[in-house]
């Protein structure tokens, strides 16, 4: 006989042997992780104009894979002879791989491809493993997080997906038509015997409230339902119902992300590295001259972290830019300068009804007398112009007569001419005294004696500033449509005083006198300027055209639409320069064909008529420019326009 002891025993070992034997195979792998730190991999991938830059050692074979200057891969092998005469790699020096960590990548119509390739090392292939890389882009100041890439084994989304099936059937058992919980026949029964005028009603659609049903029966309906409803089953539902989020954290342990992720796909089985091509569009900025891209990952079994990937090298990327063909020649331009100049300034100032005294404390004239002091203030320090003279209008309000009015507001400018007059003595002298003293050459002291000249005031007035009031009336929005109409009719009467009196009839008349007039008590300054020492009307000069240099910066700074949009109307070289980046060819193109012929014209041409798919004006213009100027040689591999040329006719084999 066979004791059950040792049959448990048995069926024991068989269940965990396997599950000792998985930890033994992780812990041995995760040991040589740690051993060799296998990193993540960036790679630039192939190109023409590749460019080795540095090497890396790596213990392999005896083999050096290495890329030549065509971006061909090149194996070279130590070999030597097997048993059966065949050549085989020695295993025994370690091997190099050249690779470069940067690249020169063209801007076009404002963008940037950049393309990589993010390697998964064999080390890191596991079926009960998932692969979290993050990739970063480092690009001027900014440090950005591109879409990740899950790397998953066969064994491990299976039991992701496994989480989800248990939470979807633990979802499915959760009931939610409560009408279930209901013995709907027994209650039809009950009712049948019982309340049989009801059961009559099984077939009407017509409602009945439960306080008729309560009348008419004697028990009210929600009393009936609730006496056969089975709520222990409800209360277990409830009871689910208030379980879902445990649950969904109790079966998803890893939920399956969708935001943010560029790939996510499932290794079956694979032998040698897994790679996947990487390109991330970037729009220009200003100032952008390179970006760099680092990458790092963690390694997940379930829901634990068990392995952090060091990070990678970085890639640089270094952008190529149209912008490299401004010209940074400062451009000027001829002005008109005016001996004679005016600034116009209004100033609400209310006054009293009647009154011409101004009164700092009514209303808001604090801080209008204040603004007018800063502005004299300005323009009495300023050390251009001299302050010749002021003119003053000043209006009133339509209340009184015109005659009356007239009066009024030539009071009341003289008023404030006078106010300001005494402060701008005032602040004279203190200038004066802010100048200090000159000591003479007899050593005595005498006060600066250079006085400019007096100002003068110039009063101004209006009686009633109608215009004014047209315009308030016009954007006020309490006023209604028809209001405004009316109001409008009786600015055909001629007489001003007759106007108003009519106008006092309407009903919006109280709205416009305590709204609309006081504002019409207004000030306007016009202050009259003069350059200082300058003798004759009008001058004529040259000055740096500010404008236009700073939509040469604005070039450099591969802001292309800014730059457009100062240069569009000097439509010169720079500007074609502007809407080549833009991809404007044909603008381009018209303002090329005006400028001198030139390295940089040809080349640019060349670009042009290459996007035309025009090869041999394009050939044409390539040499032509390289003739000039033996940089395109170089620069051509940068532009993929014209390198496709180069390759294509093999251009630069004699340059």
């Amino acid at each position: 006989m066979v004791s059950i002891g040792k049959i448990s025993c048995s069926l024991s070992l068989i269940l965990v042997l396997p599950a000792l034997m998985v930890s033994c195979r992780t812990t041995f792998k995760l040991s040589r992780l740690k051993t060799e730190s296998a990193p993540a991999e960036l790679n630039l991938g192939l190109q023409k104009d590749f460019v080795p830059s540095r090497i890396d050692s790596l213990p392999r074979n005896d083999t050096i894979t290495v890329v030549d200057m065509d971006g061909k891969q090149l194996i070279l092998m130590n070999a030597i002879k097997d048993d059966d005469g065949n050549m085989v790699a020695n295993q025994v020096l370690d091997a190099a791989v050249v690779v470069a960590r940067f690249r020169n990548v063209p801007e076009r119509n404002g963008k940037v491809d950049l393309e990589f390739q993010v390697i998964v090392p064999q080390q890191l292939h596991d079926k009960d493993w998932q692969i979290r890389y993050q990739p970063y882009m480092y690009i001027l100041e900014d440090s950005l997080k591109l879409d990740r890439i899950f790397i998953t084994g066969q064994q491990y989304r299976r039991r992701q997906l496994r989480g989800y099936q248990q939470y979807r059937r633990f979802l499915d058992s959760i009931i939610s038509d409560t009408t279930r919980f209901i013995d709907s026949r027994a209650l039809e029964i009950w009712i049948q015997r019982n309340i049989p005028g009801l059961y009559a009603f099984r077939t009407d659609s017509s409602f009945v409230d439960d306080q008729q049903f309560s009348s008419a029966f004697g028990v009210g309906k929600v009393e009936a339902v609730d006496h056969y409803t089975d709520h222990f089953a409800r209360h277990l539902n409830d009871m689910r119902i208030g379980r879902k989020d445990k649950k969904y954290q109790r079966y998803v342990k890893v939920p399956l992300e969708t935001e943010g992720i560029r790939l996510d796909t499932v290794l079956q089985s694979i032998s040698g590295n897994y790679i996947y091509n990487y390109v991330q569009t970037i729009r220009t900025r200003p100032k952008l001259r390179k970006v760099d891209i680092v990458l790092d990952g963690q390694v997940y079994r379930q829901d634990e972290k068990i392995f952090d990937i060091p990070p990678s090298e970085p890639l640089t990327f270094f952008i190529s830019s149209i912008s490299a063909f401004v010209d940074g020649t400062e451009r000027y331009m001829t002005t008109v300068v005016e001996r004679k100049a005016n600034l116009n300034a209004a100033y609400n100032i209310e006054f009293a009804t009647g009154s011409s005294d101004v009164r700092p404390e009514l209303s808001n004239n604090s801080a209008e007398i204040g603004r007018i002091k800063a502005h004299l203030d300005q323009l009495l320090e300023n050390v251009d112009f001299d302050l010749d003279s002021i003119a003053v209008t000043s209006s009133c309000s339509p209340e009184g007569s015109v005659s009356a009015n007239r009066q009024l507001s030539h009071r009341r400018g003289e008023s404030i001419s006078a106010y300001f007059r005494n402060y701008i003595r005032h602040k004279e002298d203190s200038l004066a005294r802010e100048r200090g003293v000159v000591l003479n050459l007899d050593e005595s002291y005498a006060a600066e004696t250079e006085k400019r000249p007096q100002i003068r005031f110039l009063n101004r007035s209006m009686a009633e500033n109608w215009p004014l009031l047209n315009m308030l009336v016009e954007a006020d929005t309490v006023l209604t449509y028809t209001q405004k109409e009316e109001y409008y009719a009786y600015q055909d009467m001629s007489d001003p005083d007759d106007r108003e009196q009519a106008m006092k009839r309407e009903g919006w008349y109280a709205h416009v006198k305590d709204a609309l007039y006081p504002r019409l008590r207004s000030v306007q300054f016009r202050f009259h300027l003069s350059r200082r020492g300058m003798i004759k009307d009008t001058v004529h000069t040259t000055v740096l055209d500010t404008l236009y240099m700073s939509g040469v910066q604005a070039i450099r700074d591969r802001d292309y639409e800014k730059a457009a949009e100062i240069l569009g109307p000097y439509a010169d070289f720079n500007t074609a320069v502007a809407y080549l980046a833009l991809d404007r060819n044909a603008s381009a193109y018209n303002i090329l064909c005006e400028c001198p012929r030139n390295a940089s014209v040809d080349y640019m041409m060349a670009i042009i008529h290459a996007r035309r798919g025009e090869d041999q004006k394009a050939v044409q213009y390539y040499m032509d420019a390289c003739a000039k100027n033996g940089q395109f040689v170089h620069r051509g591999n940068l532009d993929p326009e014209i390198s496709v040329l180069i390759k294509k006719y093999n251009l630069n084999k004699n340059l």
